[in-house]
């Protein structure tokens, strides 16, 4: 596809604003290790570099495995530093030294996030701790824990717990794939986390998804799709009905979801991004979604 969304001011070889650094490669993330460090740098590097590298956003690399980005990246020599969301996967008391070693590779890497999951019974102290390790110029990324029993308490504890990372100025994180059904929101679930983002003014952040429209993996597993979150939240942002996001989530209908995100003007753009910043997935969606969004 060829067309931009109505409203844009992309240039040739650009995406829409939209698109602007929305795509997080989470390639260094993957449970089961992944592919290894230096064929993910070189992948982020070479999307980065390409036709649609503006819909590229941070690489983002669990504390465990910095130091060998960090020796890829020596060896790969970027012509820029690479944007950095430093994931936290050994306790909080290893960011400090973490984000020296980055800070003293700057030619290298450029911290954006410090992102950390949460106990669901999260509190003003912790939230504080995670503040003391996060510097200012640092957005710090708090995913509190979804339950995945669907029991309503402990949903409406869940999104409590949303709204006060909210309000303590973090952005709430959310993850939205697995190989379990129980790994996958429902759509309910994401509704209301979107309206959350909106009514605070804090956009949030989705992980984990591994397809551009809802549809099943190959274990059955209905995963949701990134033009899908995406739609539903520019509805959101226009404060539709709860029912019209629910339908934006559940669609399987790339032709209308595509024809939806075309339909947005500038400031409509930009309202969504207030509701959802951006979105972390594989290379392979990175590079779908950018000759979509060609």
């Amino acid at each position: 596809m060829t067309t931009v969304p109505s409203g844009s001011s992309s240039a040739p070889g650009s995406v829409p604003p939209l698109f602007a650094a929305f795509v997080d490669d989470t390639s260094l993330l993957l449970a089961n290790g992944g592919a290894g460090v230096d064929a993910v740098v070189e992948g982020y590097l070479d999307a980065r570099d390409g036709d649609h590298g503006d819909l590229l956003g941070r690489l983002a690399c669990p504390v465990s495995r910095l130091s060998p980005l960090v020796t890829e990246l020596a060896r790969s020599a970027p012509a820029e530093p690479v944007d950095l969301a430093l994931v936290v996967d050994s306790g909080l008391g290893a960011v400090p030294k973490a984000l020296s070693t980055v800070f003293s590779r700057a030619t290298l890497l450029t911290p954006r996030s410090v992102e950390t999951s949460a106990p669901l019974d999260l509190d003003p102290v912790w939230l504080e701790r995670v503040a003391e390790f996060v510097p200012d110029d640092v957005v710090a990324v708090v995913e509190p824990r979804r339950p995945i029993t669907g029991d309503p308490e402990d949903v409406a504890a869940w999104l409590d717990a949303v709204r006060r990372v909210a309000e303590h100025g973090c952005e709430p994180k959310l993850r939205c794939g697995g190989p379990r059904p129980s790994d996958v929101p429902s759509v309910d679930e994401l509704r209301r986390f979107f309206a959350i983002a909106a009514e605070t003014g804090r956009a949030a952040a989705l992980v984990g998804l591994g397809r551009l429209v809802r549809s099943a993996d190959e274990a059955g597993v209905v995963q949701h799709g990134i033009l899908n979150v995406l739609v539903a939240a520019a509805r959101t942002a226009d404060g539709a009905e709860g029912a019209a996001v629910v339908a934006a989530l559940e669609s399987t209908d790339a032709a209308a979801l595509v024809a939806a995100t075309r339909e947005l003007d500038g400031a409509r753009m930009a309202a969504v991004r207030k509701v959802l910043s951006r979105c972390g997935a594989g290379q392979d969606e990175v590079t779908a979604l950018g000759a979509l969004a060609a």
